[in-house]
Formats: structure tokens, sequence, C-alpha cells
């Protein structure tokens, strides 16, 4: 059974419930392109400027589609290192696969952001996607976030498994805020009954609008 109508909806609900974040000292960064949409409702909502963080995840040998880690956009990597032994993913796999991912990183970053990007250094962080499963690309870009400097790192979910989400909290998250959390889990778009695509143009959108409703441009910005 569907628990969201749409990723509008659940950004909206994902506010609601951080209402104590708003007038603070913090940024919205977004997993594109589905977590824009949750995203910059978020934003809106709490007053805090958006942009994105982009992570991608690093596929087993053989089978990549079966994540054993993922890179962040500074090139900070998460790695499940007994998943990734048990595939047979070398140091030299794992670096290469890295770089790889590195460069599509960074051509989705020039179509997004336009060589800008938010200053982390002393803020509260809220990162945010439409939900998680493994949370690879999420501990990917949680550990970004600490490397920029980020004062607390806070991942907000509509959804994800039980497992998942006190993983985060080992990992390092200050605060996780999921809405939901069933313990039958297969794919995150059997609890929307609406999951489009989101579209990169969609995402652009949003962005801008963002920018514009922050006086044209993002508070502490630097180019990039």
């Amino acid at each position: 059974m569907a628990y969201f109508v749409d990723r509008v909806d659940a950004g909206k609900r994902l506010a609601s419930a951080m209402t104590d974040v708003k007038g603070r000292n913090a940024v919205v960064l977004a997993i594109p392109r589905g977590g824009v949409v949750v995203g910059y409702q978020i934003a809106i909502a709490l007053r805090l400027p958006l942009d994105v963080i982009i992570a991608h995840k690093i596929g087993a040998p053989g089978n990549p589609e079966l994540a054993i880690g993922a890179v962040a956009e500074d090139g900070s990597i998460f790695l499940d290192s007994k998943l990734a032994a048990y595939t047979g993913a070398d140091e030299s796999f794992i670096q290469q696969e890295s770089e790889d991912q590195k460069t599509e990183i960074q051509r989705r970053l020039k179509t997004y952001r336009q060589n800008q990007a938010l200053s982390l250094l002393g803020k509260e962080v809220i990162i945010v996607d439409d939900g998680i499963a493994t949370g690879a690309t999420v501990k990917a870009a949680l550990v970004s976030a600490k490397n920029r400097g980020a004062k607390t790192v806070t991942i907000a979910v509509p959804v994800g498994p039980p497992s998942t989400i006190e993983e985060l909290k080992k990992q390092g998250a200050d605060r996780v805020v999921c809405l939901y959390t069933p313990e039958w889990f297969q794919a995150i778009g059997q609890f929307y009954s609406n999951f489009d695509q989101t579209s990169d143009e969609e995402v652009i959108t949003l962005l801008k609008q963002s920018r514009q409703r922050s006086g044209g441009k993002q508070s502490e910005a630097v180019r990039v």
C-alpha cells in the first residue's frame, strides 16, 4: 500500500517533522534526481537554501547493480569492505570504478549547479533523498558533508528499511528523520502512488527557483 502520494507530499510531510530547524544556520542538500523534489519542499517550508549533493554507487565486479559502496562529488568514498571482499572487488577495481563515477558526477554537477556550491563550513546540513534502500549513496554523501566542514549532518528521507536507518546512525549521522520504516521493503517506489522519474529539466528548474527565492543567489555560495 502506498504511503505517500508523490515526492511533493513526502517533502511537505518531512518538513512538518523538522520545524525545529527553521531559522537555523542550515542548508538542504538533495540527492538528484528525485531527492531534489523532496528537498525543495523542505527548503521552502523551512526557509533554507537548497543545493545538490551527488554520489554514485560503486557496483560489484560483474554485477554493477549490486552496490559495494559509493563515491561523492569531492571524492569521498563509502565502502562496504566485507561485501567488496566477498565480490572480489580489489583496490584496483575500486579505484577505477570510483574514477569513472567521478567523471559522470562532474558532468551532472555542471548541468545542475551552474558552477556554484553552497559552503558547508559550520552549517547544519540536511541531506535529502526520496527514499533509502541500501543507503550506499547517502552514506557517501554523509562522509562528503562532514569532510566539507558541516557542523552537523541530518539525513531526511520519507522511507527506508529499519536496518539501513540504524546503519546511518552508526555511520555518524547526527540525526536521522525517516517517516516510515517498513520491515517488508522491496523498492522505494512501492510506497508512492506516483513515482514517475524526475527529469534533469525539473531538477534545474527547482534549483533555479530556489536561487530566485533566495534573492537570486545562494547564501555564501562558492565558485567551483
